[in-house]
């Protein structure tokens, strides 16, 4: 029994440095998350390349711990605020470029839409601060 408890408290042990760089990871104070395409209020025509700018920090992969680095997660008419000590979600509606992806080809139904940027660390976790591009609005035709 002895031997179980030892292995028990030697995995959370061993689980503690991560959960503690989980989330919380400074961002740097002069970083600029935007759009570079679409612009707010554009009328776009079907599908569209959408281009994502960072000023100030670097684009790395998920996983990639670097300093002062993280990934594009594109959210996708969502009004609820993102929850800084939770991983953004991965659905229809929070898409994720851990390929460190600063564009992507999206299709939208026509309509009005809204859009805005955040970017994660290795985890998937908002930066502290929260590095948040302005929410911006498109109408698909």
């Amino acid at each position: 029994m002895k031997v179980m408890q030892r292995i028990i408290l030697s995995a959370a042990l061993t689980c503690l440095p991560f959960a503690a760089s989980a989330q919380g990871k400074p961002a740097h104070k002069d970083v600029l998350l935007y759009f570079v395409w679409p612009q707010n209020g554009a009328t776009i025509k079907g599908g569209f390349w959408c281009r994502f700018g960072l000023r100030n920090m670097g684009v790395t992969h998920a996983g990639d711990n670097y300093q002062n680095s993280g990934h594009h997660h594109l959210l996708i008419d969502v009004n609820e605020p993102i929850d800084p000590k939770e991983p953004i979600p991965q659905d229809k509606s929070h898409l994720h470029f851990g390929a460190g992806q600063t564009e992507a080809r999206i299709e939208l139904p026509p309509g009005k839409h809204t859009l805005q940027l955040v970017l994660g660390d290795a985890g998937h976790y908002p930066f502290d601060p929260p590095v948040i591009s302005q929410k911006i609005a498109v109408t698909v035709r």
